[in-house]
């Protein structure tokens, strides 16, 4: 086991390179499932979820090589087994992915119910509606999804219309319909940018996806689908979590290799706090500066996480850290997940002043913070735990960093990087 220790106090200064997204390549992974050929992806992160995926996709026959830089060729002429067993996916929601891709080639599927971050439940129940209504016959016996179309026949295109917005829903169904006979609609779709970047590589592979990033994505399913060459977008989280940690110490950061529009929701908010974001008509970087003297001189302002492009459930983690130590009291309202405010507790262990209230948790700002030995409950709460190192006094040592390591590419060496006190360590018992 190991944990990340920080020494606080120090603003964060220089430029990042943003890694490519794990919400996108993940779902992209599995979409090569759907090829009769090759195909390379390029600005793929070095992650825990990436290398269980390949496990996966290497369980189910499919061969993968490595390049350079951060590049991935998958072959998967191979696949032989039809199946996600539950030792490689108990620890990543996301393996409900291979499903859609599964049954869109191959029209059966054995997929383990899938595990992930504790931060509630996240039913797959759409998703089973959806596949469903396109002619699969669905039973949930021993943990698994065991999925089939009768007489292993091709899905048939369909009106799906979600009852609430479905990121992995979206995905899922895209990738079945890609093949599938005849139209699908999907109505209520997920506008998450990793949506369209899903559609972009269907489309290279002879897919047809229109309106990708709407509200309404329309797919003609084709008989087969060829490889193809594609590169990730950059990680708007991570990104997002750099533009906090760089306010919240009051430092100075550039982001490199990013879209300042898929933090647009985010930058508002930052710029209302006090930060000052800067969008380069160059490059494209982002440059975020924080006032002097950190979060003490920011204003607290209330947030409620929405569905892409409101505010994202996966920055809320982080903008509470930043609220802790801000002017005045903010109100941050969790709409998506019932469970993601465990970090708050580990955060008062570290002196911050945060009352739970139901999907509301009200946050004072205090002085400051106190380093103090806290605990990972998921990914995003790590991130957050560890910004609060930052600006905390004395040492703080986040346990449980298997979490981090899920969706952020070497996140102490880029904090490091910047001049922030940080280095990784193993558990002593």
């Amino acid at each position: 086991m190991q944990k990340i220790v920080i020494e606080g106090g120090r603003p964060l200064k220089g430029e990042v390179t943003i890694s490519g997204a794990k919400n996108s390549a993940l779902p992209i992974l599995f979409a090569t499932v759907l090829a009769d050929g090759p195909v390379m992806l390029r600005n793929v992160p070095e992650l825990e979820d990436i290398q269980t995926t390949l496990k996966i996709l290497q369980f189910m026959g499919a061969k993968h090589s490595n390049g350079y830089p951060k590049s991935l060729k998958i072959q998967p002429t191979g696949l032989k087994h039809c199946e996600a067993p539950y030792e490689l996916v108990k620890t990543m929601r996301a393996s409900v992915l291979a499903m859609g891709p599964l049954l869109g080639r191959f029209h059966q599927a054995k997929v383990s119910l899938p595990g992930g971050c504790a931060i509630g439940a996240r039913p797959i129940n759409l998703h089973l509606k959806a596949f469903e209504q396109m002619g699969a016959k669905i039973e949930i016996e021993g943990g698994y999804v065991n999925a089939h179309v009768p007489g292993k026949k091709r899905l048939q295109g369909a009106k799906i219309h979600f009852d609430t917005i479905t990121v992995t829903g979206t995905e899922n169904v895209m990738m079945a319909a890609a093949l599938a006979k005849g139209q699908t609609v999907i109505e209520n779709a997920a506008r998450e940018p990793e949506i369209p970047d899903l559609a972009n590589i269907l489309n290279k592979m002879g897919a047809k996806v229109y309106g990708a990033g709407t509200e309404t994505i329309v797919i003609d399913g084709v008989d087969d689908l060829k490889g193809a060459e594609h590169s990730i977008i950059s990680d708007r989280i991570e990104a997002g979590t750099f533009m906090i940690g760089a306010a919240m110490t009051g430092g100075s950061v550039t982001l490199r290799d990013t879209e300042s529009l898929m933090v647009e929701a985010l930058t508002a908010k930052l710029e209302e706090c006090g930060a000052k974001v800067t969008v380069s008509p160059k490059d494209g970087s982002i440059k975020v500066e924080g006032p002097a003297g950190g979060a003490k001189n920011l204003k607290s302002s209330d947030i409620t996480t929405a569905p892409y492009p409101g505010f994202a459930t996966d920055f809320q983690a982080q903008y509470m850290a930043m609220m802790t130590v801000s002017q005045g009291t903010s109100v941050i309202s969790e709409t998506i997940f019932e469970n993601r405010f465990m970090h708050a507790l580990e955060m008062k262990r570290m002196g911050a002043d945060i009352q739970i209230e139901g999907h509301r948790a009200i946050v004072k700002g205090v002085k400051k913070l106190s380093g103090a030995p806290v605990m990972a409950s998921d990914l995003r709460a790590s991130a957050a735990l560890l910004l609060a190192g930052l600006v905390a006094d004395g040492l703080t040592e986040v346990h449980r960093v298997y979490h981090i390591d899920r969706g952020y590419e070497n996140i102490e060496k880029k904090f490091r990087a910047l001049g922030a006190r940080v280095k990784r360590a193993k558990v002593k018992y």
